[in-house]
């Protein structure tokens, strides 16, 4: 299967990653069509990719005339009742809404409209890949490619391969996307693949922290943000985010790992969600975002800053440990995907070193004895590297623990 600079991309599902991901195939010279299930927002997400690419020839990143030429390679598709017209695509990217049924029914739809040499892939976040695959007559041509909000700006793209797709399909896949100017890492098809699985603690292990009143929400922002140099805290995140998409994700990685205690969902973020208090977008959720609101005070207690971020931390290194011992990704494109897709300051298993990983593993070890819940037990890895060090996850990493990076 060729894909290059002459294939003609499909995009299905014209919403902000479907017209992301269509802006970013333009920008390296395709032919692009955009089509979406309402029949106006194909030509309206048209209209925003054209005042997007006019703001990069303002700012001097694009000649005028490439923003024009990339316009007219663009062709909006009213509906998706009739998928023929991307019969002529050699790639086509899936990006609808977040619902395995759904996903199954257009794969199936579309693989009739489209030759046999086209690629089928999906922007899924969570969702099997395999089961959507399963759909098709061909599943070998089928597989995962995770672009990160906004599309056009965030480098990070995880290619997942299911079990049937063919091995040249996905180097094939991952050569185009490296050629869009993309950062990919290579992700097993297991649930949230290697961000949206790595990044579970960040906000649940936050979430835990805040129903048992060891701070609040404005404290452990605090905490992360000052502490640890995240960007944003996670309550600041879940309310950029939307707590709905937020927490269905979490749902979707805990339902999809048999319910593995580590990735439980947070009885006070659904009752939020139930309520209607999605973040940002709905005006309030762990904050009130309305004009005017006043933004409440952390309370900057150094000592308990650093007892939030380092419980924390000690959960997202142990869930890096675990995503490389059950081969969900190799070591270096778990570090690759965190500092990449969220921004992190720095990779998870070299700020473990520099911690000590004796350190995170005691931890652990501590709250596991506390608690007495499986949520908090240490991946074999982890002990293993605690114990032999580094080496353990190859050579890049042998002398991890004296990487500069992130505050400890």
């Amino acid at each position: 299967m060729r894909l290059d600079r002459s294939t003609t991309v499909g995009v299905l599902g014209a919403g902000a990653m479907g017209a992301g991901i269509a802006q970013v195939a333009l920008r390296h010279g395709h032919e692009v069509l955009l089509a979406d299930a309402r029949p106006d927002a194909a030509p309206e997400a048209a209209a925003r990719i054209a005042q997007a690419l006019a703001r990069e020839v303002e700012k001097g990143r694009l000649a005028q005339a490439e923003a024009n030429a990339a316009v007219r390679r663009l062709t909006p598709v009213r509906g998706v009742e009739d998928l023929s017209p991307f019969a002529r695509c050699g790639l086509m990217i899936e990006a609808v809404v977040e619902d395995l049924a759904v996903k199954r029914d257009v794969f199936r739809r579309l693989e009739r409209e489209v030759g046999d040499d086209a690629v089928l892939a999906t922007n899924t976040s969570s969702l099997s890949i395999a089961s959507i695959a399963g759909a098709c007559r061909r599943p070998e041509r089928v597989l995962g490619v995770h672009f990160f909000n906004p599309a056009p700006v965030m480098p990070l793209v995880e290619i997942v391969p299911a079990m049937a797709t063919d091995p040249s399909v996905a180097t094939t896949t991952r050569a185009l996307v490296d050629g869009w100017g993309k950062t990919t890492v290579l992700a097993a098809d297991t649930p949230g693949f290697i961000v949206n699985r790595v990044a579970r603690p960040f906000y649940g292990e936050s979430l835990r922290l805040l129903d048992e009143a060891i701070a609040d929400a404005p404290t452990i922002d605090w905490a992360m943000r000052e502490l640890g140099g995240f960007r944003m805290g996670p309550f600041e995140l879940m309310d950029f985010i939307g707590l709905d998409v937020n927490f269905a994700v979490t749902r979707s990685v805990y339902e999809q790992t048999f319910h593995d205690p580590r990735y439980r969902p947070s009885l006070t973020q659904q009752r939020l969600v139930e309520a209607g208090r999605l973040g940002r977008k709905a005006g309030r959720g762990f904050y009130d975002h309305a004009e005017g609101a006043a933004r409440p005070e952390p309370t900057r207690d150094e000592a308990l800053g650093r007892r939030i971020l380092h419980r924390v931390l000690a959960m997202l290194v142990n869930e890096a440990f675990d995503a490389v011992h059950w081969r969900v990704a190799s070591a270096a494109d778990v570090e690759l995907a965190m500092t990449k897709g969220v921004n992190y300051p720095s990779g998870l298993i070299a700020w473990g070193a520099r911690l000590g990983l004796e350190v995170v593993l005691g931890e652990l070890d501590a709250l596991r004895e506390t608690y007495q819940e499986d949520r908090y037990r240490a991946s074999p890895l982890l002990r293993r590297a605690a114990r032999e060090g580094l080496g353990v996850l190859g050579a890049p990493f042998a002398g991890a623990g004296a990487a500069a990076g992130a505050p400890a």
